[in-house]
């Protein structure tokens, strides 16, 4: 049974806004950890067997570390002919975690992610928490019919269709491309 997209309000802010800056991937922490595990296991495995305190089936060798949530998520913008389209793969999200909002030319998408999980048995208890948020910034082609934006989210996919003015869409001349 196919699931129908639900259409996102679009925010239109009047007053200035700054952008966002884009978080870093580099997670200075988790790098500083691998390296000084790299220094104690190359002092041999004989006199310190687990010099980094922690047992041989937990390492990274048994358990390689995956990002869960990237710090920006994937997408996509395609030029139609009557419109320009922004795609977002936002798996694990629901409509309600996501933003769309147009200030001062520019479109704004933002979402953030929160997952508790817990298990409670016999013999132990497990907590888990995950937190992210991100926010993309584009700046918006001249020739937008701002008023008509539109943006929809189904399965964790969002699109964001931003249609040309009548005007931007005849001002398009195809260039022909010749042999050098």
């Amino acid at each position: 049974m196919a699931e129908a997209a639900t259409k996102l309000a679009v925010k239109f802010d009047k007053k200035p806004t700054s952008v966002p800056a884009a978080p870093a991937t580099w997670t200075p922490f988790e790098t500083l950890r691998r390296e000084i595990d790299k220094v104690f296991e190359s002092m041999g495995g004989g006199m310190w067997p687990f010099t980094t305190g922690r047992s041989p089936l937990l390492s990274e060798a048994f358990w390689p570390r995956v990002a869960e949530w990237p710090v920006s998520p994937a997408m996509d913008v395609a030029v139609k002919e009557k419109e320009y389209e922004i795609t977002a793969e936002l798996p694990g999200l629901e409509e309600k975690d996501v933003e769309v909002k147009v200030a001062n030319g520019v479109l704004v998408i933002k979402g953030e992610k929160k997952e508790e999980k817990e298990e409670r048995e016999k013999d132990y208890y497990l907590t888990e928490r995950r937190f992210g948020a991100f926010a993309r910034s584009f700046a918006m082609p001249e020739g937008v019919d701002v008023g008509r934006i539109e943006a929809t989210f189904a399965k964790g996919l969002l699109t964001v269709r931003m249609p040309k003015t009548v005007e931007a869409q005849k001002s398009e001349t195809k260039i022909a491309v010749k042999a050098a």
